[in-house]
């Protein structure tokens, strides 16, 4: 059974606010510590539920946060960006399941904690074939496109509620239950990590949900200005549909994803 786990900060118990995620920000090596033993107990539950290989891909920010030292020694890491799929680089590995470990709910949710999409200072909305989607529903839909379903979720109560939207009854793990975008309840670590532990376990036993869409595809993205689409609709066969919205169609999704991370790529060079 190989196992691939996608790791996001902001899900993480106890972290609530930009000072606590972000390099070089007062809390962040402690939350950075936090992120990998999360990391580590969804990798010791898939371990006791039968897994022979596990791939993790650190997909927060920068993409190296997660401690390689302190990495469970029968999983591999992949550190760094950037990467040609991002947030789900490694995934086209033949994996048999997909875990999300860490992740927000997308922008605009009404009290997720830090909800964003992808980068919450360029993307205001993305739209998938008309659906209001966030992080958790583009990756799932990837996942799908390599025949990868997803099996477990964690973060807050907010993505929670958006996993199961999408992809029906799976194995989640609500360590915090949001008040406010920088606010809320937080279980304590320690038991996050045990109720992770069974969840990635039982994962394994119950198997995944496959998200796979019909195509052709469409995405629609929505920036927080119009100088951001104006670098967007640069990519090629890419259409403007008003000062802030750029879409892109294809019938192959992974063209689609890549295509939504080249705007997102372009769109950043003119960051203020």
């Amino acid at each position: 059974m190989k196992v691939y786990i996608s790791c996001d900060m902001e899900g993480i118990s106890g972290v609530v606010n930009p000072n606590q995620v972000g390099e070089n920000r007062e809390e962040y090596n402690r939350f950075r510590k936090l992120m990998t033993l999360e990391v580590n107990a969804a990798i010791e539950g898939a371990i006791e539920g039968g897994a022979t290989e596990i791939l993790v891909n650190d997909a927060h920010g920068s993409m190296d946060n997660l401690l390689v030292e302190e990495i469970h020694p029968k999983a591999q890491l992949v550190s760094g960006s950037p990467k040609p799929l991002e947030m789900m680089e490694g995934i086209d590995g033949g994996f048999d399941i997909a875990f999300f470990i860490g992740y927000h709910s997308r922008a605009g949710t009404w009290a997720g904690v830090m909800d964003h999409t992808y980068m919450g200072r360029i993307v205001f909305n993305v739209y998938l074939n008309g659906m209001l989607i966030g992080e958790l529903g583009l990756n799932a839909a990837l996942a799908g496109h390599f025949g990868v379903p997803v099996g477990l979720v964690t973060g807050d109560d907010k993505v929670v509620e958006e996993a199961h939207k999408f992809l029906g009854e799976i194995q989640t793990v609500v360590v915090k239950e949001a008040v406010g975008r920088y606010a809320a309840r937080c279980l304590p670590p320690a038991e996050a990590r045990e109720r992770i532990k069974k969840a990635a376990y039982e994962a394994l036993k119950q198997g995944g949900k496959l998200f796979r869409l019909e195509g052709p595809f469409t995405i629609r993205v929505e920036f927080i200005n119009s100088a951001y689409a104006d670098l967007a609709e640069l990519i090629p066969e890419a259409k403007r549909l008003d000062g802030r919205t750029v879409e892109f169609s294809h019938p192959d999704y992974l063209t689609v994803y890549k295509a939504f991370r080249a705007m997102i790529g372009l769109a950043r060079m003119v960051l203020r």
